[in-house]
């Protein structure tokens, strides 16, 4: 995550103090607990942390876990089921709960909320990814908090986002924010358990550097991410240019106010274009090619167009227009980028010079400004 043009931990902070638009993630321990569900308390409090952004001048989209957790109680279960049919349940019940719970507490401050349900799938593909996009600037306009969460009452264990923490990160590349605030059960990343005790809090990220040493743990009864997830979703969000503050829910108010609280990731260099972003961090691949050392050398180093004269091999039934994974000789991924030709099509172009093909076939397989480095 270093590198030259990484932002100083001084900056990082003021940028995140100062951003004009912001995306805050709340984990379920911030809202719940096993034994009553929603805490209204501790919500009021985030609202209220929330809400002052706002008063302040900032657009706030809220990414709020809890919708599982917040059906238990009312279906009377003591813990999180383990069965995707059960958690799609208490979803259906949680989530209506959960909406109802930040309307409730937003109108204390004249606020209007609207709820925004997404899948894994619908920031894949890309006219869904885009319409996503349109509803939460058009409830920026309209004054509206969105308040994004999974749609975990038909999300499967194969498109879920496996954790709101990458979902926060995705939906701040998403709306173009300026931050992305995650709060949770703890005062920031530790290099160890601080539940054990002995850890020690690593105030700022600037780089790669900065995380030696540091074990992430798991997610805890309520909720899919933990330490882990959190460190992976600022780590994404920092790589594409948003700076990231990771603090404590309990201490809402400072970490949306100075920032001066958690733990502070800075940003890294100039951020992705939209389009680059959903192509490296988005989108499913529908296949892959294999390129030879060349080709590798012209994409990565030179980001140059791939040529079909560096292909090698094709894997998968893709059309035109999908997003591939670009494979160096060893199969290690080297970069993604949108395919100009079916597979078929493709396949019968491996290794020919642009010279020995037909006119119309004559462009690049993957344009440079389609393609993105791994």
């Amino acid at each position: 995550m270093g590198g030259a043009h990484a932002s100083t931990p001084l900056s990082t902070r003021a940028a995140v103090s100062g951003a004009r638009r912001v995306v805050v993630k709340v984990g379920s321990s911030a809202l719940t607990s096993l034994a009553g569900g929603l805490d209204p308390v501790r919500l009021d409090a985030l609202v209220d942390a929330v809400a002052a952004r706002v008063a302040a001048g900032a657009d706030v989209v809220v990414v709020s876990s809890g919708a599982i957790a917040a059906g238990l109680a009312p279906l009377g279960l003591t813990r999180r089921p383990r069965d995707l049919a059960s958690q799609q349940a208490a979803a259906s019940v949680g989530q209506l709960v959960l909406a109802q719970a930040w309307s409730a507490s937003f109108a204390r401050h004249g606020r209007t909320v609207g709820q925004v349900l997404l899948t894994a799938e619908d920031l894949s593909r890309r006219s869904n990814h885009r319409n996503a996009q349109r509803t939460l600037e058009r409830l920026r306009v309209l004054g509206v908090v969105a308040v994004v969460n999974e749609n975990d009452t038909v999300a499967t264990a194969e498109i879920r986002f496996g954790d709101n923490d990458r979902l926060a990160a995705l939906v701040a590349h998403l709306v173009g924010a300026d931050a992305l605030v995650l709060l949770s059960d703890v005062a920031g990343l530790h290099d160890g358990d601080p539940r054990l005790g002995g850890a020690t809090l690593v105030r700022e990220v600037g780089g790669d550097g900065d995380l030696l040493g540091v074990s992430a743990g798991t997610g805890g009864a309520l909720g899919t991410g933990g330490m882990a997830s959190k460190l992976s979703a600022a780590r994404l969000a920092a790589d594409a240019g948003v700076p990231v503050l990771l603090a404590s829910a309990a201490e809402a108010g400072a970490a949306l106010g100075a920032a001066e609280v958690g733990t502070a990731f800075a940003a890294r260099g100039a951020r992705l274009s939209a389009r680059k972003f959903w192509v490296r961090h988005t989108a499913d691949a529908a296949g892959a090619l294999h390129l030879d050392a060349g080709a590798v050398a012209a994409v990565v180093t030179g980001r140059r167009s791939l040529l079909a004269a560096g292909v090698t091999g094709t894997e998968g039934e893709f059309h035109a227009g999908d997003v591939v994974d670009l494979l160096a000789p060893d199969g290690a991924l080297a970069a993604r980028g949108v395919v100009a030709f079916d597979a078929a099509e493709l396949h019968t172009m491996v290794g020919r010079s642009s010279a020995d093909l037909p006119v119309e076939l004559r462009r690049p397989v993957v344009h440079a400004d389609d393609l993105v480095a791994g």
